[in-house]
């Protein structure tokens, strides 16, 4: 059965996981889930938040560390770093890599194109 909101609408497939990934964003180190569970300020049950946060684990989103019986928690990246690691996934399944890239190369607004010219520059040296 899919949770409900409090509104009694669905949740969109992964809002959870991206609340909980935004929690453990901002936490200066790494979290337990109650301690994820009462951040995210919603009626979740400690079930549900151990599923997610497990879940983000298996995908290599987020780290774990043992501690006593249960574990804490942490992401592995930032924001952008994950964004990075999507795209990174998707090149990788493409047979014809070098025609995805002119593509989006191509496709990139004269500010993008610039700013993605910049850093090619700073990886040089």
């Amino acid at each position: 059965m899919r949770m409900r909101r409090d509104d009694g609408a669905r949740r969109a497939p992964g809002e959870l996981e991206a609340q909980v990934l935004a929690v453990l964003w901002k936490a200066d180190g790494p979290l337990a889930p109650a301690e994820v569970r009462e951040r995210l300020g919603a009626d979740l049950a400690y079930t549900t938040v151990v599923t997610i946060l497990s879940r983000l684990h298996e995908k290599g989103v987020a780290e774990r560390e043992k501690l006593g019986r249960s574990f804490r928690y942490r992401a592995v990246d930032d924001e952008p770093g994950l964004a990075a690691r999507r795209m990174t996934k998707v090149l990788d399944a493409e047979p014809d890599r070098d025609s995805v890239l002119a593509r989006f190369v191509s496709s990139l607004s004269e500010s993008d194109e610039h700013v993605l010219r910049e850093l090619l520059r700073q990886n040089e040296g």
